[in-house]
């Protein structure tokens, strides 16, 4: 509730989408391949886990740059490219402008994260840039989501699963989910 409240103020709206984003990552990843490891501890030799498979995190800039750190606190040896898009106020198209991606993601399990999945054009376009540099194997974590952006994903990508932990109601005129939280980048760096 404490994103949604028109009353939260930057700071505590970065620390609860920064719990959130944990949770969201943390199921996320779960299933990612993991093999046995040993590892000594000042009383002797512990079992574990760890994981196996190359990890790449792709922020869709800004907003997604929000769900970086608890990702990266999760899996720290993840390698991170970063995605430019620009929403056109007006038509709620989504237009390219950067694009930055680790090289040999082919092999790599990529995490695309994005706090607001509203169309779907958006999370479409920079799955699209990920798949033209080679990346078979993605995921979608959003921390709120209407129906519409999830059917356009799925629709665009059925490989891709989505982590989302609500979807709201529906778009209204303008495109914005309600009730939604607002303009989620605005919020969290108080540029409201």
């Amino acid at each position: 509730m404490e994103l949604r409240d028109v009353r939260t103020a930057s700071p505590a709206f970065r620390r609860a989408a920064t719990r959130i984003s944990l949770l969201i990552a943390a199921e996320a990843l779960r299933s990612l391949p993991s093999v046995p490891a040993t590892v000594t501890s000042p009383l002797g030799p512990a079992e574990g886990r760890v994981v196996r498979t190359d990890v790449v995190v792709v922020p869709v800039l800004r907003a997604g740059l929000s769900m970086l750190d608890p990702v990266l606190q999760l899996i720290p040896s993840a390698r991170v490219g970063h995605i430019g898009l620009r929403r056109d106020e007006e038509t709620a198209v989504a237009e390219h402008y950067y694009s930055n991606l680790p090289p040999r993601i082919e092999s790599s399990f990529v995490l695309m994260i994005d706090p607001m999945l509203a169309t779907g054009g958006s999370s479409s376009v920079a799955i699209d840039l990920v798949k033209a540099a080679g990346a078979r194997s993605i995921a979608m974590a959003c921390i709120i989501s209407a129906p519409e952006g999830v059917a356009e994903l799925q629709a665009r990508h059925p490989d891709v699963t989505i982590y989302t932990p609500v979807v709201d109601r529906e778009l209204n005129a303008r495109k914005f989910i309600v009730p939604g939280l607002g303009d989620f980048g605005d919020r969290l760096y108080g540029t409201a």
